[in-house]
């Protein structure tokens, strides 16, 4: 009778929190400030709670983060990694499932909140791996499936082969337990290909060399040990090839190469090669019977290690061992290892004729061995190729739908924009006979009062307010619809369910309708002729800039732009109209960005000048060329140029801009040139009232 165990890849406390850690410190990093969205407040508790688990303290962990965001207002992102920390312990350390299902449960939920739409994916993956993971361990293979599944989309969806990877690792665990060795092989190479696309941290190259060993480990259960022994050296070449970018790392890593040690030794011994078998056992165990290293994978390396004294009648050697490994079972909880020990032991009295005592050990070894059976079963029972097919297969089918219904509602639309059309051109044409009549009208009268100069005059002017008024009533007429249809397609962009041939076109036309009605906005203002009183409040001007910049940053960030912004050391309030001022900054920064190639700097300055205070925009952009410097101030100007990505221009914000800061008596300008780019400069009027009710910013 001899020893038969199932080896999987394991890891204990140590190694999952300092490996799970480095997976949450690699994803915050990839934000430019090093915290993937996390709070001031909350950083250093990441942090502490963090090095807590690096020392194998879990539970003071936990009470330490609990204890601390008692008092901190969190974000989205915040709470989240709370809730990963707290499933990540229940999970994978404490074993309570339950609990770690409902902190899955919350993970899931809190990212509905989250704007971002980068967060909000990387955040969904991991949230349904965590339930899979629940779910599974509970023996709930269905439900674990679907959470699966629903990574797995986000990945397809996103191509992020970082979260496939985590997919088909999983898949491969999955079939591995179900002794599909075959299938667990094709999950491991397709996982191993994938996370080469990934950014290169240290949670990609231990799940590189994991996976090597799963390969392998697969091949030894299909009887094919020289690709087995050949994975094993790849999962150790790599570990030493690529081990030495993480020097912090050597305890992890040496652990690691033991179990590759323990698994190379199953080979070795099969082929008869004890000596070298006996060797690695010895590397083996030496480093994972340490403190809060891979006790239970040296406890199953003892055993192999005893099997082998057993087969060469090492006697001496094998006695103190089984006394050993009687003790750490008591504090070992593991199935796999008490089901070999007793075998071990029926084998050692079996062999001394000790019958008796050799049969108490096998009832022991069939009892515990039957329990694993079972479970075993349950879940090679359950088709996770069959499940992920119909899964499959259901989406595509709600993707059908989603098709038909996305076609339904764009020729919906395309039918009220033909209606919509047909209608303004009938306005127009019966406007347009209308004018001309008036026009012939105006030319009689002209040619029949040449010689009074200042009747004609006054003509002209009353066809040009006519003018004004005409266009803003097209303008008034047309902002309504289009407004509605831009809400529509907003709506209809934010909708997941589209392809991406789909929803780059409904981006297309939500470009269009929003241009549109910025377009309609500025005539409005531009030929709006009645005398406004502006109303001017003081404003903090600091505030107003820094809250501007804030709003552009979104925008700036789809072309790789950076906004810096130097504000005045103190608060400096000015007498102004806060809502005009506003529009002024946000034009300047808008053409900034405009007319800036992607990837430069934008600097928004304020200066105090003493008795004024100067506000300056400058870019790494085009320039304004000689030709046209004296008409970009002019209404409806021939001086407008597309962005450097094609963005358009209407000509009518900086005119706006001048007015508006012509009605604060105060002054606008700029220097340009093709290689320095643009600066456009305001200065404006210190207030010398009392501050006693400020305006809002």
């Amino acid at each position: 009778m001899s020893l038969a165990t199932i080896k999987f890849p394991r890891c204990k406390i140590l190694i999952c929190a300092c490996v799970f850690l480095a997976a949450m410190i690699s994803s915050c990093k990839e934000n430019k400030a090093g915290y993937w969205g996390y709070s001031k407040q909350f950083k250093p508790v990441f942090d502490s709670t963090s090095r807590l688990l690096e020392l194998n303290q879990p539970d003071r962990a936990l009470a330490y983060l609990d204890s601390s965001v008692k008092y901190i207002q969190l974000n989205t992102a915040d709470r989240f990694r709370v809730y990963g920390f707290h499933f990540w312990v229940n999970n994978k350390i404490r074993h309570n499932n339950d609990k770690a299902l409902a902190y899955a449960d919350n993970m899931l939920q809190v990212i509905q909140h989250s704007l971002n739409k980068d967060h909000y994916l990387s955040y969904y993956g991991e949230a349904n791996f965590a339930k899979g993971d629940a779910l599974f361990d509970l023996g709930r293979y269905s439900e674990a499936y679907n959470s699966y599944y629903q990574g797995y989309l986000i990945g397809k969806n996103s191509l992020n082969t970082c979260t496939l990877s985590d997919y088909t690792y999983r898949m491969g665990m999955i079939t591995y337990k179900q002794a599909n060795y075959k299938l667990a092989v094709s999950y491991f190479k397709r996982s191993f290909t994938q996370r080469q696309e990934c950014k290169i941290e240290f949670i990609s190259f231990y799940r590189q060399q994991e996976v090597l060993d799963n390969i392998a480990l697969s091949y030894k259960n299909l009887n094919k040990p020289d690709s087995a022994l050949l994975y094993f050296n790849k999962a150790m070449q790599y570990i030493n090839n690529y081990g030495r970018q993480y020097p912090t790392r050597g305890e992890i890593l040496n652990v690691a190469r033991a179990v590759i040690q323990g698994n190379t030794a199953d080979i070795l011994s099969a082929r008869g090669h004890y000596g070298q078998a006996i060797g690695l056992l010895k590397k083996s165990i030496a480093i994972n019977l340490k403190k809060g290293n891979d006790n239970n994978d040296a406890a199953l390396s003892e055993i192999k290690l005893g099997q082998l004294y057993l087969k060469t009648q090492n006697d001496s050697a094998l006695v103190p061992l089984l006394e050993t490994l009687r003790v750490q079972l008591d504090t070992i909880k593991s199935g796999d290892a008490k089901a070999g020990w007793n075998l071990l032991m029926g084998d050692y009295y079996f062999g001394k004729k000790d019958f008796a005592q050799a049969l108490i050990y096998l009832k022991n070894y069939h009892h515990i061995k039957d329990s694993l059976t079972e479970i075993n079963l349950r879940l090679k029972d359950n088709n996770v190729s069959e499940q992920v097919g119909n899964l499959e297969k259901q989406y595509q089918i709600a993707a059908l739908r989603n098709k038909q219904r996305t076609y339904l509602y764009t020729g919906c639309v395309c039918l009220c924009l033909v209606l919509v059309i047909v209608l303004l051109g009938y306005r127009n044409w019966a406007r347009s006979k209308a004018e001309m009549a008036t026009v012939n009208i105006l030319n009689k009268q002209v040619n029949a009062q040449k010689n009074e100069l200042e009747n004609t005059l006054f003509d002209l002017e009353n066809s040009s307010q006519e003018k004004d008024r005409i266009l803003r009533t097209v303008a008034h007429d047309l902002r309504n619809p289009l407004g509605g249809v831009a809400s529509l397609i907003s709506a209809m962009v934010e909708d997941t369910d589209y392809n991406p041939e789909q929803l780059e076109l409904l981006k297309i036309i939500k470009e269009a309708a929003f241009d549109s009605l910025e377009l309609i906005n500025e005539i409005l203002e531009a030929t709006d002729t009645n005398p406004t009183q502006l109303l001017k409040l003081p404003v903090d001007i600091n505030l107003l800039l820094s809250n501007s910049v804030e709003l552009m940053r979104f925008k700036a960030a789809e072309k790789n732009q950076k906004i810096i912004l130097n504000a005045l050391e103190a608060p400096e309030y000015l007498f102004i109209s806060r809502e005009k001022i506003w529009r002024v900054i946000s034009n300047l920064i808008s053409n900034a960005i405009k007319f800036s190639p992607v990837g430069t700097d934008i600097c928004v300055t304020i200066t105090d000048m003493k008795t004024d205070i100067q506000l300056s925009v400058h870019d790494q952009g085009i320039g304004i060329p000689e030709d046209i410097k004296n008409k970009v101030f002019n209404m409806f100007t021939d001086a407008k140029r597309p962005g450097t990505l094609g963005e358009k221009s209407f000509g009518l914000g900086l005119s706006i801009c001048r007015q508006i800061i012509e009605k604060h008596h105060g002054k606008i300008w700029f220097d340009s040139n093709p290689q320095q780019g643009t600066t456009f400069y305001i200065r404006l009027s210190k207030t010398n009232i009392p501050v006693q009710n400020p305006m809002p910013v």
